[in-house]
């Protein structure tokens, strides 16, 4: 049974930290465009990244590029479009590639049969497609079947239903292989994980942090796999408030101690 957050996390404790985006650290807008994730935020995440030495990763639906733009002035390790795409604390990148005329031919047959159709927006990805609906919640089951379509005629790709979205990602590929991946790696290796999201997309990386022994944070309604849960995006805000004004907080004594040790080591 899914249990509202009550407690932050012991600091003291090495974690790994992974966080979605949108309806997590962002507000869900009318178009992905719109969103943005509050400065605090940004200077939050960067504060925890520096305290558990690089091992803070964002994991989303969104392309690596449009990660790096809404984190801006900041750069994380990152996996985007479901883990189709990710970026390792050394920048190195790992990146699923299929066939340019594979990708054509779904894009050309997205776009002729969605023609006309008022409230739907077709976002590529590269090697994912995302049928928006968000303006249009009649068109979901004409969606939902056209991307069933489309995975049957090209079996490498897989449907993934999200909020007011059905995404076309290749097949065998999801956050929660992504973070099992960042999980082998330096400097995520050996830290205890923890994985906020909101969305069905995420259920696989609750399921792969809960077989760790980590902490599974699900954001909103909705049956989950998650083991905690916040109520919304300003819950979360004030979680990372919480444990980031505990970081400052300990810095503060560290440096009052050491600054007594010097004066102790001066008369």
């Amino acid at each position: 049974m899914t249990k509202p957050l009550t407690e932050a996390p012991e600091l003291s404790a090495k974690y790994a930290w992974f966080f979605d985006l949108d309806g997590t650290l962002a507000e869900i807008k009318p178009h992905p465009d719109q969103v943005a994730i509050p400065d605090a935020i940004l200077q939050g995440l960067q504060q925890l990244a520096v305290h558990s030495d690089g091992a803070l990763a964002l994991i989303s639906g969104r392309s690596m590029v449009e990660l790096d733009t809404l984190a801006k002035p900041y750069r994380f390790p990152l996996a985007g479009v479901h883990g189709a795409e990710r970026r390792d604390i050394n920048g190195k990148t790992h990146i699923v590639r299929l066939p340019d005329a594979m990708v054509r031919d779904i894009s050309v047959q997205l776009h002729t049969t969605l023609a006309g159709l008022t409230g739907v927006e077709i976002e590529e990805k590269g090697m994912a497609f995302a049928l928006h609906y968000r303006q249009a919640p009649q068109h979901e089951a004409l969606l939902f079947t056209l991307a069933q379509r489309i995975t049957q005629i090209w079996p490498q790709m897989a449907l993934q239903q999200g909020k007011c979205v059905v995404e076309i990602k290749p097949r065998g590929t999801c956050k929660g292989d992504a973070i099992a991946e960042f999980m082998q790696e330096t400097p995520f290796v050996g830290r205890i994980p923890i994985f906020w999201g909101d969305d069905l997309t995420d259920e696989s990386g609750f399921a792969v942090v809960n077989q760790a022994g980590g902490i599974s944070v699900k954001i909103g309604a909705g049956e989950t796999q998650a083991k905690w849960r916040l109520a919304g995006v300003p819950d979360v805000w004030r979680w990372l408030a919480v444990i980031t004004n505990s970081l400052q907080e300990q810095k503060l004594e560290e440096n009052r101690s050491d600054d007594y040790e010097s004066f102790s080591r001066s008369i």
